[in-house]
């Protein structure tokens, strides 16, 4: 097999190859076939210049395919975020109180946008805030919510 492919197989070949994974990523839109593609035409472009061998080519073509991937899992890929945690409330997220809150004791808030998902809290506060008065986070203490008046 391999000998018939080193006979048979040209350097546009190559090219072909390499146009119809780019047709595939075009479709796919994974940026992984870009690489691989691009790796064919370059293949072929060696192959044009040089007059190399099929078991040259395969190598090369597997060399330029795996710096490709390593490429994009070391630059290119977007790292993953995620929403857990504490990460995704701002301190000056607004709210208007449900419930009149106490020093020290709870109250109800409701944020303008969500806070940990969810946009109704049981807050505290140092001092007294009268129901439907707007406030601001100052921290997030466990399930607890930390206000004070704007």
């Amino acid at each position: 097999m391999i000998t018939f492919l080193n006979e048979f197989m040209l350097w546009w070949h190559w090219i072909v190859l390499g146009i119809i994974l780019l047709i595939i990523e075009m479709n796919l839109g994974t940026f992984f076939m870009l690489g691989l593609g691009v790796a064919a035409i370059l293949v072929g472009v060696i192959d044009m210049l040089f007059g190399t061998t099929f078991n040259t080519e395969l190598f090369v073509w597997i060399l330029l395919s795996l710096l490709s991937i390593a490429a994009w899992f070391k630059w290119f890929r977007e790292p993953h975020q995620t929403d857990s945690g504490q990460s995704n409330y701002r301190l000056d997220t607004l709210g208007r109180v449900l419930e009149e809150i106490e020093p020290h004791n709870r109250g109800k808030v409701k944020f303008d946008s969500p806070v940990l998902g969810n946009t109704i809290w049981h807050a505290t506060a140092k001092v007294r805030i009268a129901k439907d008065t707007r406030v601001r986070i100052v921290q997030i203490n466990g399930q607890l919510i930390e206000v004070e008046p704007v």
